[in-house]
């Protein structure tokens, strides 16, 4: 079967854009929160924000405040308070999204498909029956149902309760 493309223009920011010199995690941890730079949440060790160019709608991570890139190097509190936020985070995503499953996972290095492979993540990724449809698996293709300003307001509006 021969691939098909779909016009997608809100990736050409992404794909011919100039891309970020140095660690994006550690610039977004010194940015003021906001839906531009997408953090959602600060812990003392962890910090939770919106990926920018989701696998789909909702995908957010749980990034250490300290530049790391190996789970084995968290210190104990840090551990602690990055699994407590993707508990956390997954809760507040059911809530809000009513997502059907999610994926939790982290890639570690760059032969495992780690974008910022410097800087320990973990991706939770909301997912919904019928979101696996021929557009990504055959079309090879991501749909993105709600936009990121709408997801930011939701889940905002939710870890500031906590």
């Amino acid at each position: 079967m021969v691939d098909k493309m779909i016009w997608a223009p809100w990736r050409a920011k992404f794909v011919l854009g100039k891309k970020e010199k140095g660690c994006v995690f550690c610039k977004r941890f010194k940015m003021k929160d906001s839906s531009k730079n997408l953090v959602l949440y600060r812990g003392n060790k962890c910090f939770v924000i919106l990926n920018k160019f989701p696998y789909n709608s909702g995908h957010t991570l749980i990034v250490p405040n300290r530049h790391v890139g190996q789970i084995e190097n968290l210190a104990v509190e840090e551990a602690n308070e990055f699994f407590e936020l993707t508990r956390i985070t997954v809760r507040l995503i059911k809530k809000c999204l009513k997502p059907n499953s999610l994926n939790l996972g982290m890639n570690l290095g760059r032969s495992s498909g780690a974008g910022v492979p410097a800087h320990l993540h973990m991706h939770i990724v909301p997912r919904w029956i019928g979101d696996t449809n021929f557009m990504p698996v055959i079309g090879k293709t991501d749909v993105i149902s709600i936009p990121l300003g709408p997801i930011y307001k939701f889940l905002k509006k939710e870890f500031a309760k906590i």
